[in-house]
């Protein structure tokens, strides 16, 4: 064999990485060395059941990675293995195998703390590995009751734990796949925002990343009170007290329907939940003063995040989706949108803020507006303002593309932001929000994000001016791209004075 034919044998066979663990083999596809479902914790069942994550044991010979990991327990199918190993990762590289020193994107997926997995084929990282010239990588945590529920003798937070041990899992191993452990970027949409905004006021997580993009923060976060509260309802629906060492007797699935029959039935807890009542999931990151000390918001306003770039934001129309999947497109009434404003806005005038405020404003706009503005738009914006207080620096962004299926009646809604920064036409949601494949616009769009992101995690600038006060600048995403002032100023003095802080405990 001639040594252009070995050097081509070699850029062709199966890619193969050591890792702490062990060794694993990969695949190309598409020019992108892809390795899937590389366990980065011991599967958490048996004696490490509602524990912290725990270290992988060695393997001999080479493992094949060319099959996504099992999703963990969670009412919805997604694709994926089956058996315990639920804490997995995939890592996509144009040139794994090298100290290539690329950077690195590491994305934590969405589902209100309540379902979602790394295997969903709108979080393929190939497009985005390839023509950004960066290494992706995204992963599985506990979800439900298993990540979540506040239990006696387990630690809290063991969803965003999992995520912690994801990233060390990244510092020790990325380089042999290209990447540059000190050039790490976390990024997340939803629940995986809100889990990165938690991420940077947790101690445990200090150092493992440089960088946060937050798409569309969800901003519910709990006391330990109120935790405890919602743990207790949740044991009680399983039948057995809130008790890990109780609880590691069920199986999983009867877990997983014991979540759902609390969240069918939040309402009848609005006495004691107060807000999170009026929501779809009876899982939040909470803060226990230990693993999570402190909100994110407060985090940030004392300086956690000063040495961390921060690119966050939000779409115009998150509440659409959610009314949209309800079938209330068209059909929100008066006395809908009259609760919504006295659960959801802020301080005792808050209602009469929002109608003096949009004077034609019907029942289905205020109800999407306050409902926008409480769990993701507030959040947001006000997690870029609490970095500047703390002495850091921020990028704040708008979605205002509206999504062209069914003629768009969704508008700019929650979720829409995700196909765009993966380029992941037709899969997932994105399929029902813009299509089977790309419209030329949203192609157009998408390669501007996907570019801004790249941007971000290579040197800290997406492209637009850090936001400041005065100005407000704000990256508006759409066809053409802008830069205004913030466009969502009528909200952001509805909530100027609003704090953001753990979900109290009514009663």
């Amino acid at each position: 064999m001639t040594a252009r034919a070995r050097r081509e044998d070699a850029a062709t066979a199966a890619p193969e990485v050591r890792t702490a663990s062990g060794a694993v083999r990969g695949r190309w596809s598409g020019g992108v060395g892809v390795f899937l479902g590389i366990p980065f914790a011991a599967a958490p069942v048996g004696p490490r059941r509602f524990a912290a994550p725990q270290p992988v044991r060695p393997w001999d010979g080479v493992r094949a990675a060319s099959d996504f990991g099992p999703p963990p327990p969670q009412p919805i199918g997604i694709p994926g293995g089956t058996g315990d190993d639920w804490l997995t990762v995939n890592v996509w590289s144009p040139d794994p195998g090298r100290d290539a020193g690329l950077p690195v994107l590491v994305w934590i997926h969405g589902g209100a703390y309540l379902l979602g997995g790394s295997s969903q084929p709108g979080y393929d990282g190939a497009r985005l590995a390839r023509d950004g010239g960066v290494v992706v990588v995204t992963l599985n945590y506990r979800v439900g009751v298993e990540g979540f529920a506040q239990l006696d003798g387990a630690p809290p937070n063991r969803g965003l734990l999992d995520q912690v041990a994801a990233l060390e899992w990244v510092r020790d191993n990325v380089r042999g796949f290209g990447g540059d452990p000190g050039r790490v970027t976390i990024f997340g949409e939803s629940a995986g925002a809100g889990s990165a905004a938690a991420l940077l006021a947790m101690p445990s997580a200090a150092g493992l990343f440089g960088r946060v993009i937050a798409q569309s923060v969800a901003g519910t976060f709990f006391s330990a009170p109120l935790a405890a509260d919602v743990g207790a309802v949740l044991a009680a629906a399983a039948g057995r007290r809130p008790s890990a060492t109780e609880l590691a007797e069920v199986e999983p699935a009867r877990l997983v329907a014991a979540g759902d029959a609390v969240a069918a039935d939040l309402g009848s807890h609005e006495h004691r939940w107060g807000p999170v009542a009026r929501t779809t999931t009876p899982f939040a990151p909470v803060v226990d003063g230990e693993v999570l000390p402190v909100a994110p918001w407060q985090a940030l306003a004392a300086g956690a995040g000063r040495d961390v770039d921060l690119l966050v934001g939000h779409t115009r129309d998150e509440q659409r989706l959610f009314t949209w999947l309800d079938g209330r497109l068209g059909a929100v009434t008066e006395q809908e949108a009259a609760t919504a404003l006295r659960v959801f806005a802020p301080g005792p005038d808050g209602a009469r803020r929002y109608r003096e405020a949009h004077p034609d404003a019907g029942p289905e706009r205020l109800d999407e507006l306050v409902r926008s503005d409480w769990l993701f738009r507030m959040p947001s914006l006000h997690l870029a303002e609490a970095q500047l207080a703390g002495g850091g620096r921020a990028h704040l962004y708008e979605l205002t593309w509206t999504a062209p299926a069914a003629d768009g009646p969704r508008g700019a809604c929650h979720g829409l932001d995700v196909p765009l920064v993966f380029g992941t036409a037709g899969a997932d949601l994105g399929a029902r929000l813009i299509g089977a494949d790309f419209t030329p616009a949203a192609e157009e769009l998408s390669a501007h994000v996907r570019a801004a992101w790249v941007a971000f995690a290579v040197g800290g600038d997406p492209g637009w001016p850090a936001y400041d006060l005065d100005d407000r600048p704000t990256r508006v995403l759409d066809v053409p791209p802008a830069v205004t002032g913030y466009p969502e100023e009528t909200s952001r003095r509805i909530w100027r004075d609003h704090v953001f802080a753990p979900l109290p405990l009514l009663g």
